[in-house]
């Protein structure tokens, strides 16, 4: 998507929704803070160390495998090694961190404990996130083309023509 492009869809954004709606359609982690989600401005450092620790749990890449798999309803821990091609301790390592911090509930029955997503909204922060990525990605992607596509549209010099020396 062309910069003039982008910019001309986030000022329709902002004349049609809500300030937060704004932020998440235009795509930009971190815009201003607006009235619905301006939790993090001023909070003391100790609630800021909470807030790292929650995006620490989230930094490793098979509790997020695991959160994954949990959208489709609760799991046992047997289940869920299987799925993810760990072992059972493993994987019970990562749901107490996941517990821990309200991530996700277990439930025993019998022998087996079942887990499932305990907090929802943790989708719309890796979606978010992911969505971010992509279209870092993308614009990576339309840079390179740009030079790729520039050499590549060069004209080649006539053959048998001298070259020049740098």
């Amino acid at each position: 998507m062309s910069y003039y492009l982008r910019n001309y869809a986030i000022s329709q954004v902002r004349m049609t929704t809500r300030p937060a709606a704004r932020i998440a359609a235009s795509g930009i982690i971190g815009g201003p803070p607006t009235p619905e989600c301006a939790f993090m401005e001023g909070l003391p450092k100790e609630a800021l160390e909470q807030v790292a620790a929650y995006f620490q749990v989230l930094s490793e890449p098979t509790r997020l495998a695991l959160l994954n798999l949990l959208r489709d309803g609760e799991r046992n821990v047997g289940e869920l090694a299987q799925l993810t091609g760990t072992t059972s301790a493993n994987v019970s390592r990562h749901l107490t961190q996941l517990s821990r911090h309200g991530l996700v509930a277990r439930e025993g029955r019998g022998t087996s404990v079942y887990y499932r997503i305990a907090d929802p909204s943790v989708y719309q922060l890796c979606d978010l996130v992911c969505g971010s990525l992509a279209r870092r990605f993308e614009r990576a992607a339309v840079d390179r083309a740009l030079f790729v596509g520039g050499a590549a549209a060069a004209p080649a010099p006539p053959a048998g023509s001298p070259r020049r020396r740098r």
